[in-house]
């Protein structure tokens, strides 16, 4: 039984992978977010921004490294790899900034819950961009 665990965990690496990280980016977004907000009181669409910015860095670096294995660091393949990502999160900020909008100043929901419902999107959006655009795999 655990030899199958572990073989389903080596086949599906990059998922697994994936969804540790995704899951400790969360958690940075989420810290900073709240620390922001409840913390230092400042308006929780600009305490999302920062959180975002923090996040996305934290995002890129484990991304590159421990989820998608790009070991490239010539200046050219990181800095595409770094515009990409911050475009890609850039789109998803905009869509988790439009759901925060919409349902907690039009249909008056608590930004907490909000926000982490947001999260579950954002989280499938991001995992497309990130594997089949920023960090594909060149063929051949």
């Amino acid at each position: 039984m655990l030899d199958h665990i572990f073989s389903l965990l080596r086949r599906h690496r990059e998922l697994v992978s994936y969804v540790f990280w995704g899951v400790m980016t969360t958690i940075v977004n989420y810290a900073v977010y709240f620390l922001l907000v409840e913390g230092l009181q400042i308006y929780y669409l600009a305490g999302n921004i920062i959180a975002w910015a923090v996040s996305v860095l934290f995002a890129y670096f484990v991304n590159k490294l421990y989820v998608f294995q790009s070991r490239d660091w010539a200046w050219r393949v990181a800095l595409r790899e770094l515009w990409q990502m911050v475009a890609s999160r850039l789109f998803s900020l905009a869509l988790e900034m439009g759901i925060l909008w919409l349902f907690v100043d039009v249909l008056l929901c608590p930004h907490g819950a909000v926000k982490l419902v947001a999260n579950v999107v954002v989280v499938v959006v991001n995992y497309m961009l990130s594997k089949f655009i920023i960090f594909k795999k060149k063929s051949g």
